[in-house]
């Protein structure tokens, strides 16, 4: 089983679309969204996808209402932490390093993520400690995703 993991998008709807076609050709059972989706139009891509997706606002995400409201049709999205299971593992979903490095120091989760920083994070504490990036490509310039393998909690980063 296969997590897609994805964060800071900022409305770059091709990059979503080409995130949407990777998760799709790799079989992912569930995507998660670490923040900043930005607009509610953004949540419109991610109806192609084969699977639900779990979400976190981040601090760019405005008109929250309305982004929840067309979440509905694509997963479920939470105001600061998302706890999902898939695959017999646990994991947390949120926007902050400040909140994930502590809670994947606690073992309390087998995936802790997180976005915020735009750069690529991928660390073995008590928990796999993971930040895919970001999928919009605004600020670095790459935009990238995750995958993790279930079974062995291997994470590769994939740039769109």
């Amino acid at each position: 089983m296969k997590l897609g993991v994805m964060s800071d998008s900022h409305d770059n709807i091709p990059q979503i679309e080409c995130a949407v076609a990777l998760f799709n050709d790799s079989g992912v059972e569930l995507v998660v969204h670490a923040g900043d989706f930005i607009s509610p139009f953004a949540i419109a891509p991610l109806a192609d996808l084969k699977c639900r997706v779990v979400g976190v606002f981040g601090n760019n995400d405005g008109e929250r209402v309305i982004l929840a409201q067309r979440f509905e049709a694509v997963g479920e999205v939470h105001p600061n932490l998302a706890n999902v299971s898939v695959g017999g593992r646990n994991i947390a979903v949120m926007h902050y390093p400040e909140l994930a490095i502590p809670i994947a120091k606690s073992g309390e989760y087998d995936i802790v993520v997180y976005g915020h920083t735009h750069k690529v994070d991928i660390r073995e504490e008590k928990s796999l400690l993971l930040n895919p990036g970001e999928t919009g490509g605004w600020t670095t310039g790459k935009s990238t995703v995750a995958i993790v393998a279930l079974d062995s909690l291997e994470a590769t980063i994939h740039e769109l």
